[in-house]
């Protein structure tokens, strides 16, 4: 907690960044661990054969890329309420949205391969009688056109939520429900048939991205390269931001929000600066998802898996940014173990988890690291 005597010249020293992120040793470790199989695991799974000891196969690679998507969506959620401590349980909006972008793009892709043959209309929009494409679908036949589609929707839908509700001076439990509504409206309205993007089934039957086919290696292989690269740049934007002026800032609101106010400083314009950040990393985080999973629904959009994101960046550690990323892989690969041995427990294992954590780890795992450290001073 940062007091009223010490928050200006908090806010105003200088930063010397080369050193904090040197010194930042299990970030470091974290990022040296991602190039490392950023390039081993690719090159064992295209180009050793499956005879061979070192070969990751197909549901491996697909299942870790699928991991390092979810490590970047909390990363994203723990700048925003580690940093600023603004608690978001809707930021599965922005990483549906994005998942959704990149499948109307595959779904152009098609074209007069689908089940009926039309070289404009996806299937499910042949099966519903739709007589031409709509308008929103326009463009998405271009690949440039939709990476700027995935920054932008959930970019600009984060950015006039933000907008609206920090203008308004909505804050603590009040902001969370309203994120949760936020969601909850999206799903809803992705489940009906007549708004175009498949209803209940969503978008899938995907065949290719840039005209490689999604089922072999070495597009499976760039995917998994493409997610590791994304969540290096990632923690390191966030990283750079946390220990700018911004993210000093972030600390002082969510510190000392009134003490900031009296300084003079614009609250509203760093919460809406950070959060749509956080939006955007989200959205790139479900454009990641979708190709590696080969589908994407209204169940993305779920209140309940907002509330997992929450429960990853807790159980990590809140405020670290790596904790964020090592409680988002560490529950979701305890989530594949305990799924196949017995799924009607993992609900269960889940929460107790998270109590134990809570009641005995309060910063997240990410605090056994100090309390070795405590027990090491003590030695000496």
């Amino acid at each position: 907690m940062i007091n009223n005597k010490s928050i200006s010249s908090f806010i105003t020293k200088k930063t010397n960044y080369e050193k904090i992120f040197l010194d930042d040793k299990i970030g470091k470790y974290l990022v040296i661990f991602l190039l490392i199989i950023m390039f081993a695991l690719p090159i064992s799974h295209i180009f050793l054969s499956e005879s061979n000891f070192f070969y990751i196969g197909s549901y491996t690679t697909s299942l870790i890329g699928k991991y390092l998507c979810f490590g970047l969506l909390a990363l994203s959620l723990d700048l925003v309420w580690g940093y600023l401590g603004i608690l978001s349980l809707g930021h599965g909006a922005f990483f549906g949205l994005g998942g959704y972008v990149i499948g109307m793009h595959m779904m152009r892709q098609i074209g007069d391969r689908g089940v009926y043959g039309d070289p404009t209309l996806p299937d499910f929009m042949v099966f519903l009688n739709w007589k031409e494409l709509p308008w929103f679908w326009y463009g998405f036949d271009s690949f440039l056109f939709t990476v700027l589609m995935i920054i932008f929707i959930p970019g600009i839908l984060a950015f006039i939520f933000s907008s609206l509700a920090f203008a308004s001076r909505v804050s603590g439990v009040y902001f969370s429900i309203i994120t949760q509504a936020l969601v909850y409206t999206l799903m809803l309205a992705f489940f009906q048939n007549n708004l175009g993007f498949g209803g209940n089934n969503g978008l899938t039957d995907f065949k290719d991205i840039l005209g490689f086919d999604l089922n072999s290696n070495e597009t499976r292989g760039v995917l998994f390269g493409l997610s590791s690269l994304s969540l290096i740049l990632a923690y390191l934007l966030c990283k750079y931001i946390a220990v700018s002026k911004v993210g000093r800032v972030a600390i002082g609101i969510r510190d000392q929000e009134n003490r900031l106010r009296f300084l003079g400083y614009e609250i509203d314009r760093y919460k809406i600066i950070i959060f749509t950040i956080s939006g955007i990393i989200a959205g790139i985080a479900g454009a990641l998802y979708v190709p590696q999973v080969g589908i994407v629904n209204p169940g993305e959009f779920s209140p309940l898996k907002s509330i997992e994101i929450v429960i990853w960046v807790a159980l990590g550690g809140r405020g670290y940014l790596y904790g964020a990323v090592f409680g988002a892989i560490l529950v979701n690969l305890l989530k594949s173990v305990f799924t196949i041995i017995s799924p009607e427990i993992w609900i269960f294992m889940l929460g107790l988890i998270f109590v134990l954590v809570t009641v005995y780890l309060p910063n997240g795992l990410i605090e056994i690291k100090s309390l070795f450290k405590g027990k090491n001073d003590k030695k000496t």
